[in-house]
């Protein structure tokens, strides 16, 4: 699979732009993804072509919070996008790695989940 961003929830055009920027030099893979297609495995919105798209998708609510996943990328690469996002001082809420645990999950399946880590982790401070 080819190293991809996929960007959920992007409503500022101006942050989702530094975003891209700053992630240019790594030359990634950025995929937007619509809340028409959040009924979809994850791992097939990021090109796992072995994941089958819903059929009947469901429609939902667009998701609370912007989200970032990482998909195909080495810890070594994860650890650049992530020093690339601090080094542009842009602040994503959510973000995550997809693996072979969650790629058959919908967006909705996985913001719950990484919501609720990241609330857990901020009562941890």
């Amino acid at each position: 699979m080819r190293e991809t961003i996929l960007l959920f929830h992007f409503t500022d055009t101006d942050q989702r732009n530094r975003l891209v920027r700053a992630l240019f030099p790594l030359r990634m893979k950025i995929k937007e993804i619509s809340r028409e297609d959040y009924g979809n495995p994850v791992g097939y919105l990021a090109g796992n072509k072995e994941l089958v798209p819903e059929k009947e998708l469901v429609t939902g609510e667009e998701i609370s919070g912007q989200m970032l996943v990482m998909a195909g990328l080495s810890s070594g690469r994860v650890d650049q996008v992530l020093r690339a996002l601090r080094k542009a001082r842009i602040f994503v809420p959510y973000k995550a790695v997809l693996t072979t645990a969650n790629q058959s999950w919908n967006v909705w399946e996985l913001f719950e989940e990484i919501k609720k880590e990241h609330e857990k982790m901020s009562d941890l401070k």
